[in-house]
């Protein structure tokens, strides 16, 4: 598990009530129901109607996978890459299905399995690059959604904050109520900017992360399969992935 996400969203939201408290102010002035209501739920509610169902469906689904979502890097496959290299020169290709065993990347199994089968290089690679190009529409949308509810929460906060103004004006003849009722119409903008950029934008950007290191192993997973099938010398296997790393696993990878 990768705990950037849930220490990032979790420390912001306890900063900005710490701040609140410096300042004098009180928590439960700021947990108010009907706003957070109105922009929670307004939100998600637009955020659905932009989309389709599947899309909510895959949103929510993507919620866990970004709080406890973790990619193993690219450099971690070369070992393994370089290794069924090595053996499938000498061996032929299929000495390689007993150690796929002991492998765990699914990506990286089906590809060998696909051929060991005999699957034509171009067409094997054009399957594998298919499955990546999936993937990463998939990736988009859920990261999309949470986009669009960051773009619609601020907004929506400002519609919460006019029909507190709005009750405001009723209530001019009764000085004594002006103040809450107008603390609590700002709290709904409070909350429409603060969960924009506390909690749905960051989620955006962390499934976009998730799903960019994942395509990117994917890819090198093709480079190596690609590699294994032509007979491909391991060491010109293992310094072509090296190079598609970025610059700081090379140097681990080259270290190993």
């Amino acid at each position: 598990m990768d705990a950037a996400t849930p220490i990032g969203i979790v420390l912001g939201f306890i900063v900005i009530i710490v701040a609140n408290i410096m300042e004098g102010g009180h928590p439960g002035s700021l947990f108010l129901l009907p706003p957070m209501l109105l922009v929670f739920g307004t939100t998600i509610l637009v955020t659905v109607a932009g989309g389709t169902m599947v899309d909510a469906k895959t949103a929510v689904k993507s919620i866990k996978r970004a709080f406890t979502g973790k990619v193993q890097p690219a450099s971690d496959l070369v070992p393994a890459i370089v290794s069924l290299a090595e053996r499938a020169r000498r061996e032929g290709l299929l000495a390689l299905e007993d150690g796929l065993r002991e492998i765990d990347d699914p990506f990286l199994v089906k590809g060998v399995t696909m051929a060991i089968d005999g699957t034509d290089p171009e067409e094997l690679r054009e399957i594998l690059e298919a499955e990546v190009h999936a993937k990463k529409a998939e990736d988009r949308q859920a990261a999309k959604f949470f986009a669009d509810a960051g773009g619609y929460s601020p907004t929506i906060g400002i519609i919460g904050t006019v029909m507190g103004l709005v009750h405001v004006l009723e209530n001019l003849s009764t000085p004594e109520k002006l103040g809450p009722l107008i603390a609590g119409a700002f709290v709904a903008t409070l909350w429409g900017v603060l969960s924009a950029n506390v909690l749905w934008l960051p989620l955006s950007n962390r499934l976009r992360r998730l799903g960019a290191l994942e395509a990117a192993r994917m890819e090198l997973t093709i480079e190596g399969v690609s590699a294994i099938q032509s007979g491909s010398n391991p060491r010109l296997v293992a310094e072509k992935l090296r190079s598609l790393l970025p610059s700081d696993q090379q140097t681990v990878e080259e270290a190993a």
